[in-house]
């Protein structure tokens, strides 16, 4: 008994055999190219925590993508228009997607973190967002060993 006829393949960019395109009907069947995805969640570790009513300490989070609304709806805030400074805290309350076991973080919560916590998430915030252009590739002038430096240092929703 002979085996069946299988078509060609042929090996593509992607994870495995791709089947060869002959005609317009076996191009219709074929899968669809393979897209980058953009990653838009990133996790995190508080370096102290967040300390809840009841005592417990939330340090794993995840934070996302800024989108422009995300800097500009706070510009509306009362809060903020009398203290600019406070832009920061009404930002990162929202583009933190989750903390510990809380079942929502808001602004709120972050006012209450540890000031050491909120300079965390401002670094955070800004090396997410900034897609990698706050880093430089520089030497060592003693050693001449390759490093790179942080260069980022403006305050959270500035450009």
């Amino acid at each position: 008994m002979e085996a069946p006829a299988q078509a060609p393949v042929e090996t593509g960019p992607g994870p495995g055999p791709v089947p060869a395109v002959d005609s317009p009907a076996s191009a219709a069947q074929a899968p669809p190219p393979q897209q980058d995805h953009l990653r838009t969640e990133f996790p995190f570790q508080l370096p102290r925590g967040y300390v809840d009513e009841s005592g417990t300490v939330h340090r794993d989070g995840v934070m996302r993508l800024s989108t422009a609304r995300d800097e500009l709806v706070p510009l509306r805030d009362v809060r903020v228009q009398e203290n600019p400074a406070y832009l920061s805290v009404v930002l990162l309350g929202r583009v933190i997607t989750r903390l510990g076991a809380l079942p929502m973080v808001h602004d709120g919560i972050v006012e209450n973190m540890f000031a050491s916590d909120l300079a965390f998430l401002q670094d955070f915030y800004r090396q997410i967002n900034a897609e990698g252009h706050t880093r430089a590739a520089v030497e060592c002038p003693h050693c001449s060993e390759p490093f790179e430096v942080e260069l980022g240092g403006s305050r959270l929703g500035e450009s």
